[in-house]
Order: structure tokens, then C-alpha cells, then sequence
């Protein structure tokens, strides 16, 4: 084989293949070398245009987006709430409450975000009207609430009379602070692609000037290079055909040279490894295939580009959906789950897989009449050098532990229903016996009946938290909302504790920040929430330990939060502390009966907050949760 004019230099003196190399190289690096000089001319002035452009583009960004966005999420948040009141004037009152206070959530901190971004003339005076009719709207919530409980006619005529015109003023003053600031973003717009113009007209005529030199000199240097790596491409493609016994002669030491040495050292390996025993290989690939297809739990194979590239039988039952190898599907339109299908993408772009809590890592999906939960998990397939290739779904069916565990709650109260009538008699018997026996009985019996009584008040307190959780879980508690300063309900939470604390030598401190301000809630519920974890605290905090007891205002939240310096949770045991039934003791070790924590997540999420705890063992915790700040009218 023969590698045309240059390779015929090698049969010349070796001075004068070195004089050669020399020649090329040099033509090579001036030719390269100037062709950088220019792309880095173009470089500069892209760089330069593209600075004046970015700085117009984010003040668009900076100072209308914002508001836009906080504006229609504020539309979306607004016409939810109103979709929740008709909900309720057709009986699902449940699910109003829900969708309405969820709604709020959304709205309160988007409009804070508004106020915090108000740029141009105007905004803040449509701002200010967004608040106020805001509180006008959840006054006639409020109302129209009360009016159900009396009459649901009276309650229709509110709606239309009160509600939904107030519903109408919300809307469209945020529709106008959309407007204003999409009017100003438009303006911006105008004088930024004014400059993409010229900064695009510009690098096009550096650019082109570029391109036309740097053409000129590719084309001298290929046909000095070509010639060659042409005669190898045709040898690679006979090797491709199977012509393993091809061999590149070569008559030198310089670059080609070697690149030849190389190219025939790669042939003999592909020549050893078609060699081998490929059947060992096919027959292990069937074995993992039949392994997959036994599995009971769905398994689901998908690359980096979201296709499926493989699934057990048991996924092909529960997607209904047959695999076929040649016709690869697309993720998404097997599952056919828009947010299922962004968690997934979202993992295998990133590599980095969600933490899931409560019942987040379940997949639901409804079929001819019927509805299956499916657990899944998620784990990476990595090449050898750890870069990610795909993803394998594992799917198990829980079907029967979900509907296990709906009968278990119906259980848990209805027995506590029926257990607290017999427990209250038993506990008015034992104080009968007691004052009827009094003096009669020695003190054996008066300590047995002692013991009686205190128990049976730990049973009857179980069954009480046991209905109040269940009549939260079901929507079904009254919240009788008012404005209270939140100092007001740290001060009263921490005065039932302040004797307690002085005799367990433990310092109980309150710090209230100035600005916190005023909220609506429940005031009886929230200080049981603080009460609880003020309790808590004092249980796991040693002698001569601190409690600090807090309230900040950040945005359109009030935080309070509980903090000891006690033993602290191991982490295990953090992401399931608001469980039902879990407690941990002092030991650190899992038990108990525990549902203060649980009744406390749902009291705060009746009233549109989270909670939290962030512990370290032997340091302490601290327990945090937010209430919506009640805006002014």
C-alpha cells in the first residue's frame, strides 16, 4: 500500500525527510497560528458586543421579570382560591379548605416578592391594591364560610354579591401590574435587539474575514495531509468489512510512521478478540436477561437520552405496553406522567436522585377502574470510568399496603371512639371506689387504685390524641382563626414552663425579634404546637442546659422555632420524627407511643406552614415552623 507523494520521502536521506518534517511543521504552525490570531480577534469582539448585550438583557431581567412572574403566579394562585369557594358552595368543603389555604401559600409569598421589586412609576400604588383587596378576598372566604354553616343559599348569594367581585379586583389589578411591567419589558427589549444588530453585523463581517483566510490556508495544508489519511480510511474500511489480515507497510519514523504502527497494532487485537469464544458471551447476556425476567417487581431500563431500552415482564403488565427491542419508546410516553417524568429526567441529567419523605416515593397510576401505588427506586448505571449511562427504575407493588394502611387508620378511630366512653366510666369508678373507700382500705389498695387512675388517664390521653389527629387528618377540626402578635403566643407558651424549667435547673430564654409583627391563627393550637415542643425539650435537655424559644419574620412567614442543647436525634431517625407511634427515649433508642409531633405537623399545615428539626447528636435541636404573616389592610 502506498501513502502517495510524502510517504515516498521516506526511501530519501534522512536529512532530507527532516528538512521535510521541518517544512511542514513550520507550515503548519504559521498556518494554525494565524488562524488563531484571527479567531481570537473574532473571539474579543463577540466578547465585547456580547457584554453590551448581556448588560441590556439583564436589566430586562433584573428589573421587570421578577414582577411579571410574581404577577402570574399571583392570577394562577388567585383563580385556584376561587375555584376552592365554588368547591365549597357545592359541598366538597374538605378539599376547598385544602385547595384554598394551599392557594394562599402560593399567593402571599409572590406578592411579597412584588413588593420587594418594585422598579418603575406606578407599581407600587397597583401593589398596595393587590394587598388590600387580597384581605378584602379572605375576609369574604372567611364570611362566606360562616354563611354556609347557616344557610348554603345565603352563602350562594355572598359569593355572587361579595366574594366574586372582590375575587374580580384581585385579578385584575394584578393583571395590570403584569401589564405595566411587560410594557417596560417590552421597551427594553427594543433597544436591546438594536444592539444585537449591530453586534451581529459586526462579528459577521470580522467573522467572514476570518473564515475566508482561514479557508486559504486549510486548503494548502490539506492537500499536504489528505493524501495519506485517505489511503488509511480505505484501509479501516476493509478492516470494518472483516479484512482482519490487512497490514499499513511502513518505511519510516515520523508521525505517519507511527500512526501506522499503531493502526496495525490495533488490527491484531481486533483480530485476537474476534478470536474469542463470542457464544460464552451471548450466553451470559441471556442468562442476566432470563434473571431480569423473573423478577416479580417491574424493572425498567432507560439511557441517557430517556428511551427505553429495556423492561421485565412484570413492567410490561403494569405499563400495559409490550417491549419491543428494535423500536425503542420514549420515557415519557410510556408512563405518561408529566411530573414522574420530570423527577426521572431531572435525576439522570444531573446525577444527583431525589430524597423522598412520607409517601413521595410511590407512583400511582388508575387503569380500567382500578388504581395500583407502585414504590419506586432509582439507581444509576455507570460506565467504568463512572460516567452515567442510563438508569434502572425498580418498581414494587403496594397496592395491599396501602389499602392496609387506610384500614388501619379507619381502625385506629373508630377504636379510639368507642374506647373513650368505657375509659371515662372507669376513670369516674376508680374516683367513686377511692372517696367511698376512704379510710377503710389499707395502702396497699389506695397505691393499686392510684395506679389505676394514673393509667387509665395515660389511656384516656392516648385516645384523645388519637381523635384530634384523626379529625385533623380528615379536615374535619374547627380552626377559629384571630390576630395575634406572635410575642403574645411565645410569651403564653413559655410561662406554663417556667416553673418546671426552674426546677430542672434549665434556663428557658425567649427572644422575639421587633419586627415580627401580627399573625392569623388558631392561638389555642399554635401554643399547643409551642407548648409541645417547649415540653419535649425540657424532657431531653440535662440540668444546667438552655432552651431558646424565637420568632423572625422573613418574608411573607413568621419562623418559630425551639432550640435545647439536649442529646439531639441521630439522623436516621430525623426524617421520620413527626411519625405516628414514634418516640425516641433518652438512649436515643426507637419506642413509644408518641403523636405529639404528628398532631403538630398537621396543626401547622392546617394553617399553611411546614415544620421541621435540625439535630446533631450531643449538640441539640432545634425545631422550626412557619405560620403566613397576616398582611394589613
Amino acid at each position: 500500500m502506498r501513502y502517495g507523494p510524502i510517504l515516498t520521502h521516506f526511501l530519501y536521506p534522512s536529512r532530507y525527510i527532516c528538512l521535510q518534517m521541518q517544512s511542514l511543521r513550520i507550515k503548519i504552525l504559521l498556518g494554525y497560528g494565524l488562524t488563531l490570531v484571527l479567531v481570537a480577534a473574532v473571539m474579543l469582539w463577540a466578547f465585547l458586543n456580547l457584554r453590551v448585550l448581556g448588560r441590556a438583557g439583564e436589566a430586562i431581567l433584573s428589573e421587570n421579570y421578577q414582577s411579571i412572574l410574581a404577577a402570574q403566579k399571583m392570577i394562577d394562585a388567585i383563580g385556584q382560591q376561587d375555584s376552592a369557594l365554588l368547591l365549597y358552595l357545592l359541598g366538597y368543603r374538605r378539599e376547598a379548605v385544602i385547595q384554598f389555604a394551599a392557594s394562599e401559600g402560593q399567593f402571599l409569598p409572590w406578592l411579597g416578592r412584588a413588593r420587594d421589586n418594585i422598579t418603575i412609576e406606578g407599581e407600587e400604588q397597583i401593589v398596595v391594591a393587590i394587598s388590600r383587596s387580597y384581605q378584602e378576598y379572605l375576609q369574604a372566604y372567611l364570611e362566606l364560610t360562616r354563611l354556609y354553616g347557616q344557610s348554603p343559599t345565603q352563602a350562594l348569594e355572598y359569593y355572587h354579591s361579595n366574594a366574586q367581585p372582590t375575587f374580580s379586583v384581585v385579578r385584575d389589578a394584578t393583571i395590570q401590574l403584569q401589564e405595566i411591567n411587560q410594557k417596560t419589558m417590552f421597551a427594553a427589549s427594543t433597544r436591546a435587539k438594536r444592539i444585537a444588530s449591530w453586534a451581529a453585523i459586526s462579528t459577521i463581517g470580522i467573522g467572514g474575514t476570518a473564515i475566508l483566510l482561514g479557508l486559504v490556508f486549510s486548503l494548502v495544508l490539506s492537500s499536504l495531509i489528505t493524501r495519506p489519511v485517505r489511503k488509511l480510511s480505505e484501509a479501516t474500511q476493509k478492516i470494518a468489512e472483516g479484512s482482519y489480515e490487512l497490514r499499513i507497510e511502513t518505511g519510516s519514523k515520523d508521525e505517519l510512521g507511527r500512526l501506522a504502527e499503531s493502526f496495525n497494532a490495533m488490527v491484531g487485537r481486533l483480530q485476537s478478540y474476534n478470536r474469542l469464544n463470542i457464544g460464552k458471551i451471548v450466553e451470559e447476556k441471556r442468562k442476566n436477561d432470563a434473571l431480569i425476567r423473573s423478577i416479580d417487581d417491574g424493572i425498567l431500563l432507560i439511557n441517557d437520552q430517556l428511551q427505553v431500552t429495556n423492561m421485565n415482564p412484570a413492567a410490561e403488565r403494569m405499563f400495559d405496553r409490550r417491549f419491543v427491542e428494535s423500536n425503542p419508546q420514549h420515557f415519557l410516553e410510556l408512563i405518561g406522567d408529566t411530573d414522574f417524568f420530570a423527577l426521572v429526567k431531572k435525576a439522570v441529567r444531573t446525577g444527583k436522585f431525589p430524597a423522598f419523605d412520607n409517601s413521595g416515593d410511590t407512583l400511582t397510576i388508575e387503569r380500567d377502574g382500578l388504581t395500583r401505588h407502585y414504590q419506586f427506586s432509582l439507581t444509576p448505571v455507570l460506565s467504568p470510568k463512572h460516567t452515567q449511562l442510563g438508569m434502572v427504575l425498580l418498581f414494587r407493588d403496594i397496592t395491599r399496603l396501602k389499602e392496609i394502611d387506610r384500614l388501619k387508620d379507619e381502625f385506629m378511630m373508630t377504636a379510639s371512639h368507642e374506647l373513650k366512653t368505657p375509659l371515662t366510666g372507669i376513670a369516674m369508678s376508680i374516683g367513686l371506689l377511692r372517696e367511698s373507700l376512704a379510710g377503710r382500705i389499707d395502702k396497699r389498695d389506695v397505691e393499686m387504685l392510684e395506679v389505676a387512675e394514673t393509667e387509665v388517664g395515660r389511656l384516656r390521653s392516648l385516645v384523645s390524641d388519637l381523635l384530634d389527629l384523626s379529625k385533623i387528618e380528615s379536615g374535619n377540626i374547627a380552626l377559629k382563626f384571630e390576630s395575634i402578635p406572635a410575642e403574645t403566643l411565645v410569651e403564653k407558651a413559655c410561662a406554663l414552663f417556667t416553673a418546671q424549667a426552674v426546677d430542672k435547673s434549665i434556663h428557658l430564654g425567649r427572644m422575639v425579634e421587633e419586627q415580627t409583627g401580627v399573625v392569623t391563627v388558631d392561638a389555642d393550637k399554635i401554643s399547643w404546637v409551642l407548648s409541645n415542643l417547649i415540653a419535649n425539650a425540657l424532657r431531653y435537655t440535662r440540668p444546667e442546659g438552655h432552651i431558646d424559644v424565637r420568632s423572625r419574620r422573613a418574608g411573607g412567614f413568621i419562623y418559630f422555632s425551639v432550640a435545647d442543647d439536649g442529646a439531639g436525634i441521630p439522623p436516621e431517625f430525623q426524617s421520620k420524627i413527626f411519625d405516628k407511634f414514634v418516640r425516641l427515649d433518652s438512649d436515643g433508642s426507637e419506642g413509644g407511643t408518641g403523636l405529639g409531633l404528628t398532631i403538630c405537623r398537621e396543626i401547622v399545615r392546617a394553617h399553611g406552614g411546614t415544620i421541621w428539626v435540625d439535630s446533631e447528636v450531643g449538640k441539640g435541636s432545634v425545631f422550626t415552623f412557619t405560620i403566613p404573616v397576616e398582611r394589613s389592610a
